[in-house]
């Protein structure tokens, strides 16, 4: 099983978006406010999409169902880890764990058995990635975001799994992705505002609503561009392809948001890519 060159480019460039609206919720005072406008906004253009695309086949809704779910723990998740920790550890973290759990769970749902090379490339990578987040200190002083991210990642693992074989099962992935998005718009920003009524109403008169509804457009491609993958291309290394988005969140992180990224990281950088070039090296 291998990626196709042009499919393996489009998933680069979600994982650039991904890191992108990413940090933007990272740069902002309220991470929950945040993440509230970029769901609503995604989900707005989701919802305006309705009319042109298909209705998913029955088959997928109760994988969409499991994804809105999942979603929800998701963005707490989130929440907690950039509350308590750095862009450049948190992330990757979060990102690495998703995979491997990938790689266990679709060889038993679809029988996407993967080669030794992607095997060793596979683990290659999500030891680099995760090792970006292993630095001193990770489950020390910056404990709760260690657990925040590692819950977030689990998460990943299982929305990733639902829209992959949602988007397979529907008949469309585009329309799937529509209408993901459109089914997520009341929860998030409906519990910001139950927690935070007076930071939302901060968010919405200061003009920081445009902000948001830009991270909401780069989250629909990003996730837009995967689960399409995911329909033509072998889960596993879709997911494991999109979590280079944590080099573009090192660098991110280290040239935007003023973050250290010292030998450790750079270290762990170099694995990531060693792992994604072995992986896509085709049969073993």
């Amino acid at each position: 099983m291998t990626i196709d060159l042009g499919v393996g480019a489009l998933v680069l460039v979600g994982a650039l978006l991904h890191a992108g609206w990413n940090a933007m919720v990272k740069a902002g005072d309220d991470r929950l406010v945040a993440l509230a406008a970029v769901f609503f906004a995604s989900g707005v253009a989701g919802l305006a999409a309705l009319p042109f695309v298909p209705v998913p086949a029955a088959a997928a809704w109760p994988w969409l169902a499991a994804s809105v779910a999942i979603h929800v723990l998701y963005v707490a998740g989130l929440v907690g880890a950039y509350t308590h920790g750095d862009l450049s550890r948190v992330y990757p973290l979060a990102r690495g764990c998703g995979p491997l759990l990938v790689a266990l769970v679709a060889g038993r749902l679809v029988g996407e058995h993967l080669t030794l090379f992607q095997v060793a490339g596979l683990l290659l990578a999500s030891a680099g990635i995760i090792g970006l987040a292993m630095e001193p200190g990770a489950f020390g002083v910056g404990r709760r975001g260690t657990l925040w991210a590692l819950f977030t990642g689990a998460t990943i693992a299982g929305y990733t799994v639902a829209d992959g074989m949602g988007g397979r099962a529907s008949g469309d992935a585009i329309g799937y992705t529509a209408w993901l998005f459109a089914c997520q718009i009341p929860f998030v920003p409906l519990y910001a505002w139950l927690r935070r009524p007076a930071a939302v109403r901060a968010y919405l008169t200061g003009g920081q609503w445009k902000r948001g509804t830009g991270g909401g457009m780069v989250a629909l491609a990003s996730y837009g561009i995967a689960i399409w993958a995911m329909s033509v291309a072998p889960m596993a290394l879709v997911a494991a392809l999109r979590e280079t988005s944590v080099l573009f969140a090192a660098l991110i992180g280290t040239l935007i948001l003023r973050e250290a990224m010292g030998t450790w990281r750079i270290g762990a950088a170099i694995l990531v890519v060693a792992g994604q070039l072995l992986m896509n090296l085709g049969t073993a």
